[in-house]
């Protein structure tokens, strides 16, 4: 059995206990970057995420149109983006339309924005 064993003769006990503490002050933003990736890790979500930014608002109809998908599994993408506060919605007579929270959207912002270099991301995926 090939077990990955550490060889350090002597451990940097001031950094581990920096480390260790800088970690926990930031614990809760770990917990939300965490939470918002896991939800923009699924392909239909991450479209979902984008297009209510690029469009502001957008109804499940809308998104099933767009996606051509039914509208009950947007509405099950939707159900995850909004239970976990990515996302609210509005409700205008008898429509819903979906927006992103933008205090969540910063933490995506900067992967999303790579999608409008789609050059970058084509040759980089075709590499692999």
């Amino acid at each position: 059995m090939n077990e990955n064993i550490c060889i350090r003769l002597q451990a940097d006990a001031k950094q581990i206990m920096d480390c260790r503490e800088s970690i926990e002050e930031i614990n809760p933003s770990f917990n939300s970057l965490s939470e918002v990736l896991s939800l923009a890790g699924n392909m239909v979500r991450l479209k979902i995420i984008y297009l209510l930014k690029k469009e502001g608002r957008l109804c499940v109809c809308d998104l099933s149109d767009i996606l051509q998908m039914s509208v009950s599994a947007i509405s099950q993408h939707l159900r995850k983006l909004k239970d976990r506060n990515l996302i609210f919605s509005t409700k205008e007579g008898q429509i819903i339309f979906y927006s992103i929270r933008e205090e969540r959207y910063l933490l995506l912002s900067s992967l999303l924005k790579m999608l409008d270099n789609k050059k970058i991301l084509v040759e980089d995926h075709e590499e692999q």
